[in-house]
């Protein structure tokens, strides 16, 4: 599980604008780093844990409304009962901000960096479950009761 890579994509809407311009604001990206991290701990440790930390958040570009991210993490030192992660988050389709066309959006080329960050979950020994012992639901059609 170290350095495997977890993604959420999700699109910004006018629900998520907190400034003026139709920006979002950066907390947003924060809790979508937190939803990478739960994911990150359950497939590690078979539990959602706690974030205890950040140790650094850098914001890079700014998000709008319309806008689709990516929103990446993995897992890169592992500890007793700590996971240090590493986050990024990326642009990939931009509102266009075309006052003639407001719906207009744009496929960016190249994802743009917007945010990424660093920070440390802990997942208590007794709240860990070995992964040979974790049992997955199949959810696709049949099931396994």
């Amino acid at each position: 599980m170290i350095n495997e890579k977890v993604m959420l994509r999700i699109r910004l809407s006018e629900h998520d604008v907190h400034y003026g311009g139709g920006l979002v604001d950066g907390a947003l990206v924060i809790k979508l780093f937190g939803d990478v991290a739960t994911e990150l701990l359950i497939r590690h440790d078979g539990d959602e844990g706690l974030f205890a930390a950040y140790d650094m958040v850098e914001f890079k570009a700014q998000l709008c409304a319309g806008d689709f991210l990516e929103v990446w993490g993995w897992i890169d030192r592992v500890g007793n009962t700590s996971r240090h992660m590493q986050f990024e988050a990326y642009k990939v389709i931009a509102n266009a901000e075309d006052k003639e066309c407001p719906s207009a959006c744009d496929v960016l080329t190249e994802p743009l960096l917007v945010a990424r960050a660093a920070g440390t979950c802990v997942v208590p020994q007794h709240l860990q479950r070995e992964q040979q012992n974790c049992k997955t639901k199949d959810l696709g059609g049949k099931g396994n009761g």
